[in-house]
């Protein structure tokens, strides 16, 4: 083989090898849609003051990993805190109804479905019940 034959092949390889990887790489980013967060299981009691902004509609709190909001009367909205792109903390916005991460202006409804943003795939929604003053986060 001489030697000019040699260095194209060696580029040709070089250059698929590259392609390969930008391609395989390429199509791991943003293709799950399995909700992001922790397992939780814990209470909250309404009587207590670090639980107080969730005795008004709008009012939210985090714990565990968790942020919950109270959307309504006797209803209320619980999933993970973590923003699924990079991390950050997710908040409430009560105009919008919807969960917002102030990093990159990724916004997840109140399901945790990503509605906008660089948010890969959505945030883990929990089943929240209400006995009395207690509610129970759980998922």
């Amino acid at each position: 083989m001489e030697r000019r034959d040699f260095i194209k092949m060696g580029c040709a390889l070089c250059g698929a090898t590259a392609v390969a990887a930008f391609v395989a790489g390429c199509s791991k980013l943003g293709t799950s849609s399995t909700p992001q967060g922790p397992s939780v299981n814990f209470t909250l009691n309404l009587s207590q003051s670090s639980n107080s902004s969730l005795n008004s509609v709008g009012g939210y709190v985090y714990s565990n990993g968790v942020i919950i909001v109270r959307t309504g009367t006797s209803s209320f909205v619980a999933v993970a805190s973590a923003c699924t792109h990079q991390g950050c903390t997710i908040g409430y916005d009560t105009g919008s109804k919807d969960f917002y991460c102030p990093c990159h202006g990724g916004t997840f409804d109140l399901n945790g479905n990503v509605v906008s943003g660089p948010p890969p795939a959505p945030v883990k929604k929990y089943t929240v019940t209400q006995n009395g003053t207690v509610l129970t986060i759980q998922g």
